[in-house]
Parts: C-alpha cells; structure tokens; sequence
C-alpha cells in the first residue's frame, strides 16, 4: 500500500507546491506523541517532481496506531505546522 499525502500546508518547505507536496516519498519520524515530516526543507528553493505524487516511503513512529511494519496504513496522511515545523497530521498514538 502506497499511503499518498493528501496535502501539506508548510509553506516554506522546499517541496510544497501550492499546499501539494512534490517530494517523491517523505519520511516521517519525530518523538513519542509526535509525528514530524522527516522530508522538510527550508532554504528558499523550490524542489521536488514537476508531477505531485508524493507518498509516505517510511514511518519511524512505530507506536502509531497507522504504522505496520514502519509502513503507513492510512489511506492518506495531511502535514502542517505541530510541534515542529511540520508534521504528520493524521498520526494517532496506539494506546
């Protein structure tokens, strides 16, 4: 299952292109009741496919409730500013 990032409202990251992320795969990590975009980059250039059809390549947040093997299940994931600059929106800690 390829889970597709539906959107991302981080403006300043290198890779979105009008709330569309065109990096070919993010990676998300970040701390415990935390899911950070891995992939942002703030240095003022554009990058990314001419095409936007981003994925989640990796999940480090294996106590997600989403995570499965260090693979997302959900059927799509949104990024925007959290706890850091940007982060995974649809992660949900498994109790």
């Amino acid at each position: 299952m390829n889970t597709s990032v539906a959107d991302c409202s981080v403006t300043r990251c290198s890779f979105n292109d009008h709330d569309n992320c065109s990096a070919p795969a993010i990676t998300v990590g970040g701390g415990e009741d935390h899911a950070a975009c891995a992939t942002f980059v703030d240095i003022g250039k554009h990058g990314g496919l001419p095409k936007v059809l981003a994925t989640v390549g990796a999940c480090q947040r294996a106590e997600c409730t989403h995570n499965d093997h260090l693979l997302c299940q959900a059927p799509q994931v949104h990024v925007g500013p959290g706890a850091d600059n940007a982060d995974c929106l649809t992660y949900e800690h498994r109790h």
